[in-house]
């Protein structure tokens, strides 16, 4: 037995371990919360553990922080234990009252945040509980996650370590925040969250359990009843002919770990200080006389649940121990891990502060170069970084935009008519005409411009991309200053790189306007272009012939004759008179469409000469000459902007690569030696930053506590 009250002890040490360095605990301790709505009588249980009065008590919220209750069995001098301690039928050991003559101190308790001093006045434990309380959450009615630690040593306790929760309540009354309800629930769940916490949840026997608080969040988190053990309190003040035989039995709302019913002492009895070892003894006896558990009694009161939850806890830590020694060898790992990261101190040595810069920079400019090569010890396996963006931006994001323009999503075929008339001057041309071509094709290649200048912003904001993602590291992090200076002086750098780049770009572009060179191998000559037009155009007359007669042959169509037998045109039309050559050479004038029809289709009166509109514009459908130049026009086009969107494609990246990327990857550490190696700016950007400072102060006591809990789990 003294091994398994040893493993509390252990629990016990552990919990001051983290509480001194005032963090949260890192580790899920073995603990007991004792969960209920207010006036449950959870205090009444505390005390009746200690058997002494201690906790403070008035209306309302009293408990507004957590209280952890360590109770530390101490035997007095003849080595006799009393109370919840002692065993049925042993007499209790007589304690020493302040301002008895025994000199021993049998009962004392101790704060954490008063370390030494031994309280041997349970009043003023109350009062220090109080004062703690008002010194963190003032004398209004808030409350506060962080604990108060008390250790109390009696030969009245079994060892024990309970947390007193603040109480469930519904309603904000008084000066209470309007939240507090759910303030109290937080702080509530924040401990009995985790696996390794037991919960005590008190409930009053004469309430329906169904509406029990405490019982309603136990379930939220530990809803099949693995880690919840009930107590039932007021079971006293029960109406006569009711009992809790069977919520104890369990067929009410079932608990692994049961439930305990006890007497705690009534509000009189507590105004006329009854003293706690009669208010036990008034329980047993109740318990003893009661028809309804007389049978059970032994199982039933404050001794034999304070003996329960000592053997639950101890049978807890013994499974939990070797979880809780892997969690602080590994925590330990951890923050000696970031300690190291953070690095130590900073000295005032100008030797050590540039050998600093020059390694950060040094190292920035190799992990910078590493990103673009892909050979950094950072690939990611989850997205595309670094270089292989930039390869994205090329061949995915440009190469394709480049390859879907199309030259007649901008020009229609009536913008070709007129600049083949407007590139023809005064004489109407025979042939179609080169300048024609020229000042569409340019027009075209001009577009291109624009998507490659914004490949090159893409490709900066890449650039970008990767300079904060290696401003993260932890270096950066401890001198802002430092990763200011260096993010400025990168961006500058960057932008110095884009103006030639977008010039180089842009040059490209206009090389290719400037010289059409119609003499490349893979453009398509004007015969040719003329031919695959000319084979379009009648393929689509006999067709259209073909359906009007029934035959493909346009001489027919032009003779005037008609196809009325069968397939093998036996039967055919009588032949129509022959024309007059001179009566169509009069009315040819008038009959067919002039040059200019398609601008100037107003109907003319004969012989009158009309002034010219103020702008001319083409309207009506093309002529066939007009349709046929289009279209060779349309076809030169599409052949020669195929091949300068190859070439675009081809050399913008590569003008990219070498104005701003490569040029960047080589003379960036140039760049930032002449920019942060200088004595002025050492002091400055060297400054670390005050997160940084309080960051190594917690890693140290952190590390401390750890390696202290690690002695302390050796131990055992």
């Amino acid at each position: 037995m003294a091994m398994d009250q040893q493993l509390i002890h252990t629990i016990n040490k552990l919990q001051d371990a983290f509480n001194r360095v005032n963090v949260a605990n890192p580790i899920d301790l073995p603990q007991i919360a004792v969960v209920g709505s207010q006036s449950s009588g959870k205090s009444s249980v505390l005390e009746n553990f200690v058997g002494r009065d201690f906790l403070p008590r008035g209306v309302g919220i009293v408990t507004r922080r957590p209280l952890v209750l360590q109770l530390i069995n101490r035997p007095n001098s003849k080595g006799e234990v009393g109370g919840v301690a002692a065993a049925d039928g042993a007499r209790p050991s007589k304690t020493s009252v302040p301002g008895a003559a025994s000199k021993e101190i049998e009962e004392w308790g101790e704060f954490l945040h008063i370390p030494g001093k031994k309280f041997t006045d349970f009043n003023e434990i109350r009062e220090e509980i109080t004062r703690e309380t008002e010194n963190k959450v003032g004398k209004e009615a808030n409350v506060s996650p962080q604990p108060i630690n008390l250790r109390i040593y009696s030969p009245n306790v079994l060892t024990l370590t309970l947390i007193d929760l603040p109480g469930l309540t519904k309603v904000a009354v008084g000066k209470q925040p309007k939240d507090i309800e759910r303030l109290i629930r937080d702080m509530i769940l924040k401990f009995i969250t985790k696996p390794n916490c037991i919960i005590l949840s008190v409930t009053a026997a004469n309430t329906d359990l169904a509406n029990s608080d405490g019982l309603k969040l136990a379930r939220e988190v530990d809803p099949e009843g693995v880690r919840t053990i009930g107590v039932l309190t007021k079971i006293d003040l029960m109406d006569p002919g009711t009992d809790v035989v069977d919520i104890l039995a369990g067929r009410i709302i079932p608990l692994k770990l049961g439930y305990v019913p006890v007497v705690n002492r009534g509000q009189r009895d507590i105004d006329n200080n009854k003293k706690i070892s009669l208010a036990l003894e008034a329980e047993k006896t109740f318990f003893e006389n009661h028809p309804s558990y007389r049978s059970k009694a032994q199982y039933c009161g404050t001794p034999f649940l304070a003996r329960k939850l000592n053997l639950i806890l101890m049978h807890h830590i013994k499974n939990t121990l070797p979880e809780i020694k892997a969690k602080i060898n590994s925590g330990l790992a951890k923050y000696q891990q970031e300690l190291l990261s953070l690095g130590d101190p900073m000295g005032t040595e100008e030797e050590n502060q540039s050998n600093i810069i020059l390694q950060v920079i040094t190292e920035f400019t190799k992990e910078y170069q590493s990103v673009l090569d892909g050979t950094s010890n950072d690939i990611s396996s989850d997205e595309l970084s670094g270089g292989a963006r930039i390869s994205f931006v090329f061949h995915e994001i440009f190469v394709t935009a480049i390859r879907t323009m199309d030259p007649f999503d901008q020009i229609k075929d009536v913008e070709i008519r007129t600049i083949l008339y407007n590139s023809s001057g005064a004489s109407p041309s025979l042939f179609v005409g080169t300048a024609a071509f020229e000042v569409l094709v340019k027009q075209q290649i001009k577009r291109l411009e624009d998507p490659g200048l914004k490949c090159v912003a893409m490709v900066y904001d890449e650039l970008v991309r990767i300079l904060n993602r290696l401003l993260q590291k932890p270096v950066y992090k401890r001198f802002p200053a430092l990763r200011e200076r260096l993010y400025n002086v990168v961006i500058s750098f960057f932008k110095k790189a884009m103006s030639p780049t977008n010039k180089l770009v842009s040059d490209l572009i206009a090389a290719e306007a400037t010289y059409v060179n119609t003499g490349h191998p893979d453009f398509i000559p004007g015969h040719k272009a003329m031919s695959i037009v000319t084979e379009r155009v009648n393929a689509q007359k006999n067709g259209i012939v073909g359906q009007m007669t029934g035959t493909a042959t346009p001489s027919n169509a032009r003779s005037g004759s008609t196809a009325t037998g069968n397939a093998t045109g036996s039967t055919t039309s009588p032949q129509l008179p022959p024309r007059d050559p001179q009566l169509d050479l009069l009315n040819q004038g008038q009959q067919d469409s002039s040059f200019f029809s398609s601008f100037f289709a107003k109907k003319k009166k004969p012989g009158v000469l009309e002034n010219p509109p103020a702008v001319l514009k083409a309207s009506g459908n093309l002529s066939e000459r007009e349709y046929m130049e289009t279209e060779v026009i349309k076809l030169l086009l599409l052949s020669y902007y195929a091949i300068v969107k190859r070439t675009v494609a081809d050399l913008v990246p590569k003008a990219i690569m070498y104005n701003l990327v490569t040029r960047t990857k080589e003379d960036l550490q140039r760049e930032l030696l002449a920019e942060l190696y200088k004595k002025e700016v050492f002091d400055d950007a060297l400054k670390e930053s005050d997160g940084v400072v309080a960051r190594r102060k917690e890693c140290k006591e952190m590390i401390a506590a750890f390696q202290k809990a690690d002695e302390i789990v050796a131990s055992v």
